[in-house]
């Protein structure tokens, strides 16, 4: 559940920083960068990997960049359905999607970092790579 907030508050960074770095991308206040976020993140759960199905031909003979075309595609519905979060033309959707895309990669790498992390400090320690004869009994090497 946390990683999910994390990543929650990750794409909602990564939308106010779009906003901030591209001149077509408009957010009203924080909530609807939350809001936007928790839109984004249900369209890319469900509605994304369909489409990346459907336009898996296309994505093949572009490797792999028209992904990016989706992103945009879909970051202009959540502006549709979002009040206060406006877009202004595809390209100011398509570089949003591109910062978005970064940014939650970026941030990604980290929460897989610490994940890792975590696993190895809540293993038990290896076993010894020796043999202590007293242990055995006589001391010899039977």
């Amino acid at each position: 559940m946390i990683v999910i907030m994390i990543r929650w508050l990750v794409i909602t960074l990564a939308i106010i920083l779009s906003a901030a770095l591209i001149p077509g991308i408009r957010v009203d206040s924080l909530s609807t960068a939350v809001i936007a976020a928790g839109l984004l993140g249900l369209i890319n759960v469900f509605i994304k990997p369909v489409l990346i199905i459907l336009t898996l031909p296309l994505n093949i003979i572009t490797l792999g960049l028209f992904s990016f075309i989706i992103n945009a595609v879909l970051l202009k519905i959540v502006a549709y359905f979002v009040p206060g979060l406006e877009i202004n033309g595809f390209l100011a959707a398509l570089l949003g999607a591109l910062v978005i895309s970064l940014t939650n990669w970026l941030a990604n790498r980290f929460i897989v970092t610490a994940k890792i992390r975590t696993k190895r400090t809540n293993r038990r320690p290896d076993p010894p790579d020796y043999i202590d004869l007293e242990q055995k009994g006589n001391g010899k090497w039977e």
